[in-house]
This record gives C-alpha cells, structure tokens and sequence, in this order.
C-alpha cells in the first residue's frame, strides 16, 4: 500500500503550506478569462519551435473536455501521474483536468527511467497514466516486470503508437493503452480511441482499429483537405489561431482551421488515422511512401527497441526509405532478417534499401524522435556515396 500523504521522503505536506502561506492573499477578482495564462513552445521535430499562447478560458474549456467520459474521463478517486513536463503542452493539460475532477497527482519528478515510473506506480497506486510511447516500451523490456495492477489504463501519444505495443502491454500487464492525438497548438487534446459498441468483434480488426488516432472529442471538428494531399485541419474552443508574435504563420490558421501538417484518413467511419507528417513522408518513384506505417512494421520485430524512417536522396526512384534501428539489449539482428521480417508485412517496394542499426533514436525533450537529427546524418551520407559513383 502507499505512504500516507505527506510521509514519503521529500514530500510537504499540502495543507500545511497552505496553513503556512500569506493570510492576507487573494486571488484577482478582476481577471478577464481571456487573459493569458501559459505559454508553451511547439517541440521543433520538423522546424522551429513557435509559441502558442493559452488563455485561462482556453485552459477550463480544455478540462472539461478531456474530462468527458469518451475522452479522459479522469474521476475524484483518481491517482493520475503525467509523465509529460508541463514545457509540452501543459503537460497535456492533466494537472488542470486532475484538479477539475478533484483527483490525486503524482509527479515523477527527475526519476524517468522505466525502472523508476513502474516502482512509482505500485508504490503510489496509480490509477491513471500518460507519456509518449518510447516511456512504455523501454518498460515493457524490464526484467522482473514491474507491478502495474493498480492502473486502469495508459493513455499514450506525442507520436504513433505501434499496433505492437498496444498488444504487448495488454497481453503482459493486462493494461491497455488508449492513443490520443493532439498538438501544443490544441491544447493538446484533440481525439481520444475508445472503439465504442460497433467495434469489430474480430480481435486483430479492434487491435488494428486501437492503433489510429481515434474520434474527435466533444466541441472539436476536423476535416480532410484532399487538394493539399490529405492534410487534416482541425478547429475548436482551445485550439490556437495564431502563434505567439510570429505572422509568418498565419496561412496556417486561415479561415479558422490549424492546418495541422498532418496527412490522414478517415477509416470506420469516424476514427482518424495519420498516415505522416508532411514533411515524414517519402516519395519514391512518385508514390508515397509512409514512414509511420513502416516504422510500426519494423518495431513490430521481436528483437527491435525503437526504429525510425527517413528519406534519403536516390538517383532512381528520387528518395528511398531509410530505416534507423535500434535493436533490443542482447540481440543479435542483421538486415536480411529484418527485410525478410517486413516482406510478410508490407509491399514489395517499401522494403528499405539501407537499414542502419544505431544505438539510440535521437530525441527531442519531449521524446519524440528527431528525424532532423536523423536526416542530416544519413542524407548527407548517401549524398556522399551518390557523388562518389557518379565520380567514378
């Protein structure tokens, strides 16, 4: 069982400090809703970091929203640990949702290893999870499993989330994870996946379905600009219409829609699923090739840890994908198996030409992958390589 509150080394005791503040604050009564109330920067993966100003209104609605029952659903008997610093999105706005619902936070603090969080849930008997899927895939790797049997669910997102991991933690915890897709620029939350009553019976069609980014929830509307290639533009009470004192952007916000740079589709009827990022996507031959797909595929290999794709230059086809591997501690995995692996998965022509296993993923500080990081390393290389043969 945990510590009572307050006793766990570290820990102030929360009326205590507010026995021991000012007696004589108060809180404005003048404050106008819209004033501003945080600023967050977007995390830069495909360009410069833009700030996205939020207001105290933006913030409430926002709570409320995530607390509707389809969406969060966060309740006053909840033990909700954010493994998000509040630099990303408010930490996905759950400290403001935990309070509108009266439930309990628990911070992990500078402790962010896997090993780390999984002591912090079954010593605080944490109900309610969230962080980007590399947190719980490093957790899935732990040997002795850590005890999660006090948590209801993971919610996850930040990036796609592999159908692999969706399956591997509810066969080995019995947890299942729940993907959310949302930006800095919509507060975050923008769609929540709970496949409702007219879910496919079949198991592998509901694992399939779990793995997209789910409906909007209540008060956010999307739509599909085909003409620009399928990107999705969203729009909602708590979703920005301009960044923070830059009007460089603001082609971005016309008509009331964030162009979101996302390209997606609708498949069920109503759930959205991300096929790239604009600029993720490779074009080979004058198809498109989606890198997200191809990762989920190649991270669906029992020996792979993390893997990302990017496009590299080619003389034939214009760009290939390029698959950037990290295998799993202790294994042993070469690029024939991996491509014999992908053949049963994916057509023909996605197959990468060059697989380069590497230590670790470079990320940013919100752990998504840095494909910048990526791009310039393994571009610049076949660059090389295409000017060397061209030479001799």
């Amino acid at each position: 069982m945990p510590d009572a509150p307050g006793t766990r080394d570290g820990a102030l005791d929360y009326e205590q400090l507010v026995a021991d503040g000012d007696e004589g604050f108060a809180f404005p009564d003048d404050l106008d809703e819209r004033t501003a109330a945080a600023l967050c920067y977007t995390s830069g993966t495909t360009g410069k970091p833009k700030g996205v100003l939020y207001s105290h209104r933006s913030t409430v609605l926002h709570s409320i929203g995530a607390n509707q029952a389809d969406a969060l659903g966060l309740r006053e008997r909840d033990s909700v640990m954010p493994v998000v610093p509040m630099f990303h999105a408010n930490a996905w706005g759950l400290p403001y949702a935990a309070a509108t619902s009266g439930a309990r936070l628990v911070l992990p603090g500078p402790r962010m290893a896997p090993g780390d969080l999984g002591e912090l849930i079954a010593s605080e008997q944490v109900t309610f999870t969230a962080g980007v899927p590399t947190i719980w895939q490093g957790m899935m790797r732990l040997d002795p499993a850590p005890d999660l049997s006090s948590l209801k669910e993971i919610v996850c997102g930040g990036s796609a989330v592999p159908e692999s991991l969706i399956r591997g933690f509810e066969q080995k915890f019995g947890v299942p994870i729940v993907q959310a897709w949302g930006m800095t620029e919509t507060s975050p939350l923008a769609s929540v996946c709970r496949p409702g009553p007219d879910a496919p019976e079949d198991a592998d069609e509901r694992y399939r379905l779990r793995a997209t980014q789910g409906r909007v929830v209540p008060l956010v509307d999307f739509t599909i600009d085909e003409e620009s290639g399928g990107e999705l533009l969203v729009r909602g009470p708590w979703v920005a219409r301009a960044y923070y004192e830059d009007d460089s952007q603001q082609a971005r916000f016309e008509g009331g829609w964030l162009r979101t740079g996302d390209v997606a589709e609708v498949v069920d009827g109503s759930f959205i699923k991300l096929v790239d990022r604009t600029k993720d996507l490779v074009k080979s031959g004058g198809e498109w090739i989606s890198s997200v797909e191809l990762e989920n595929a190649v991270m669906a290999h029992p020996k792979v840890m993390e893997a990302a794709v990017v496009a590299v230059a080619d003389e034939k086809w214009g760009e290939r994908p390029c698959a950037c591997v990290v295998p799993c501690e202790g294994e042993t995995l070469d690029a024939d198996e991996l491509r014999s692996f992908l053949a049963e998965r994916i057509a023909k022509w996605w197959i990468p030409d060059r697989i380069e296993f590497i230590d670790e993923v470079p990320k940013t500080a919100v752990g998504k992958f840095d494909k910048k990081v990526l791009r310039k390393r393994f571009a610049a290389e076949a660059e090389a390589e295409a000017a060397g043969e061209t030479a001799a």
